[in-house]
């Protein structure tokens, strides 16, 4: 089993390491703890790709938000990245490098359970938890965290860690193009909640918006905002960053390419 935890663990369980919750999840039995981070990476090299040939785009890394496309706005569906969310990118790459991988998601995110049951999804993740399930899960062993040693994983760049937050993937987004050499300008529409995302898409709809990328959160400060979180929204923005910033990978491209 392996288990694959979201970028926004660094702000969850805050009175611990996050290498210790690492250590707390090969405790339960995985036999391998990946970052969904690495999936971002290789998702904001292949959408800034998407970016450049087409002109414009809406991201797909938010399941509520490509539904909320799918269902209120119909006519804007052939906009939606082609791409994978970071989840499903990083199972796809697990079950093409293991056959015999269960893969566990581990989130914020309610609507990664959905997601995992779409027909182009289905097979590539077996389970989404959230991080509310995983803290049941320790307290159900009785794994205290503080107790651990720490793991280390480093396993995705600055740009991959920052999906976590709104304006992360933007920024994922514009360091894509730069390295790919593209001299297309990025115009992003950061869509901070499924509000900000309704009236972007009504814009797009009429004609109206002057952006040619629409980074899409259903959640209130990003994935951070989940209805599967532990911590409360207004330390989890920092905590976010700084994980971020400690990457030792300096480019999307050293990421993908390890």
């Amino acid at each position: 089993m392996y288990a694959v935890v979201a970028p926004s663990i660094s702000s969850q369980f805050v009175h611990v390491k996050v290498g210790q919750v690492i250590t707390a999840l090969k405790e339960l039995g995985f036999c391998s703890v990946i970052e969904a981070a690495l999936g971002a990476d290789m998702v904001a090299y292949k959408e800034a790709r998407e970016l450049a040939e087409k002109g414009f785009l809406t991201s797909s890394c938010c399941p509520a938000f490509v539904t909320f496309i799918e269902k209120s706005f119909p006519n804007l569906k052939e906009h939606i990245s082609h791409n994978y969310s970071p989840m499903a990118e990083l199972g796809r790459f697990i079950k093409r490098t293991d056959p015999t991988a269960k893969v566990i998601f581990i989130g914020p995110c309610t609507a990664k359970k959905a997601e995992i049951q779409r027909e182009d999804v289905k097979g590539l993740v077996d389970v989404a938890l959230t991080f509310e399930e995983l803290q049941a899960l320790f307290d159900s062993k009785n794994i205290e965290l503080e107790d651990l040693e720490e793991t280390p994983i480093d396993q995705a760049s600055y740009f991959g860690r920052v999906f976590a937050r709104s304006g992360g993937l933007t920024e994922a987004m514009a360091q894509g193009l730069k390295e790919l050499g593209s001299d297309i300008e990025l115009k992003p529409e950061t869509c901070n909640g499924i509000e900000m995302c309704r009236v972007a898409m009504l814009k797009k709809s009429r004609n109206l918006l002057q952006g040619n990328f629409v980074e899409g959160m259903a959640c209130n400060g990003g994935c951070i905002g989940g209805a599967g979180a532990l911590v409360k929204f207004a330390v989890k923005k920092d905590n976010v960053d700084k994980y971020a910033k400690s990457s030792g990978i300096p480019t999307i491209t050293d990421s993908v390419n390890r």
